[in-house]
């Protein structure tokens, strides 16, 4: 059974004005992740790929300068799990630049790859870059993100509604004995679909908690490129604005968690105040293991990649039944009006007792997370 991830048809006017922004802006560039790179990625060249007996598949990924994920677990991942599967890998960064990412695009369709995976910078060249690949006759999966307005038949990502509802569970919890606690909500880049469905997916838990008086909204912002300095210095004048209070912050990934902490801790408040976070990183595991993070929540990428992969060989081989039995989800693009065939997976809540989780799936390692202050909460918690 199929299950939609869409916007509802029935908003508050925040709510609906927050949708309406990643329609109306997506010329912008988006970073969805959080950490830091210094990894470079290569440009597409013209030259035929003989990497595997099969055929080539292309992908495309965003940007390395706010996201370690990309270089450090999606390429690497992708490229052996096509490897394994007999077909050559091109795997290229556009480093957020979306001329760039439309010129590796062009590369890979005029080389004939057998399908491509597009982790685009914003809906308007992912749409762009797929219109391409589709006239010349290949197929493309969005991958992590869905491109509104674009053509590709498959979409694979996590639930990025329930990557929100987990956030809210999160800080619902963490403020359960704290009647009309104050919270202000720093959010991803208004141009980017995922951080929208985010939203909708936290305001699923604390909407009813702030009508209900429960917990009390201060403001929700939303931060343009997923700018860790930017979202801090917005934070931060969020709080003086209120008189410098707060009682949580729903900080969309770790790195807007870190900007937010960093924040607190100018005014003695880290450690008091649960932050949210998302994409498991080491430095948000750490600073939930010292408690200036109350959680994080874990993709493990490495089920996106092995699924991307999947569905490519799939593509590749002409094989849309076996495509289709994988693709069980529908994902809504509301500016397309259509509904894409998806594979949806699922993210999980981390908090203090469940970073050994992410240790022991080999996502981070120990010795990287268990560094320095946090050793004895590691010890304690027998990670190792």
């Amino acid at each position: 059974m199929r299950t939609k991830s869409a916007l509802p048809p029935k908003m508050s006017g925040r709510r609906r004005a927050y949708a309406a922004a990643a329609l109306a802006l997506t010329g912008l560039l988006t970073l969805t992740a959080c950490g830091s790179n210094s990894s470079s990625g290569g440009s597409s060249s013209n030259a035929p790929d003989t990497g595997g007996a099969n055929g080539t598949v292309g992908v495309i990924l965003p940007e390395t300068a706010s996201s370690a994920r990309w270089e450090a677990f999606d390429k690497p991942l992708l490229q052996k799990a096509l490897k394994d599967a007999g077909f050559g890998a091109d795997v290229q960064n556009a480093q957020g630049d979306v001329q760039k990412f439309s010129t590796l695009a062009d590369g890979m369709i005029a080389k004939g790859v057998k399908v491509l995976l597009i982790a685009s910078i914003n809906s308007e060249v992912g749409s762009a870059v797929a219109a391409k690949a589709k006239k010349a006759g290949i197929p493309t999966i969005d991958y992590d993100r869905l491109n509104l307005g674009g053509s590709s038949d498959y979409y694979v990502s996590f639930d990025n509604v329930k990557v929100g509802a987990l956030q809210g569970q999160g800080l619902a919890t963490a403020l359960k004995d704290k009647p009309g606690a104050q919270v202000v909500e720093i959010e991803g880049a208004p141009t980017d679909n995922n951080a929208t469905l985010f939203h909708q997916g936290q305001e699923t838990v604390l909407q009813p908690l702030y009508d209900s008086g429960a917990l009390k909204l201060v403001r929700s912002q939303a931060i343009d490129d997923w700018n860790n300095q930017k979202g801090g210095t917005t934070f931060e004048q969020i709080l003086t604005g209120n008189g410098g209070k707060v009682d949580g912050v729903v900080a969309a990934n770790d790195g807007l968690a870190g900007a937010v902490i960093t924040v607190l801790k100018k005014n003695g408040l880290n450690g008091k105040v649960p932050v949210t976070g998302q994409d498991a990183t080491v430095d948000g595991l750490k600073a939930i293991l010292r408690g200036d993070q109350y959680m994080t929540v874990f993709k493990p990428i490495n089920e996106e990649a092995d699924a991307a992969v999947k569905l490519a060989v799939a593509l590749a081989k002409g094989d849309k039944a076996s495509a289709d039995a994988l693709a069980q989800n529908v994902s809504q693009d509301t500016k397309g009006k259509r509904d894409v065939k998806s594979v949806l997976l699922t993210p999980q809540l981390i908090t203090k007792s469940e970073v050994k989780k992410v240790v022991d799936a080999g996502f981070v390692k120990a010795s990287d997370v268990c560094s320095g202050d946090v050793k004895q909460a590691c010890t304690e918690l027998g990670i190792s």
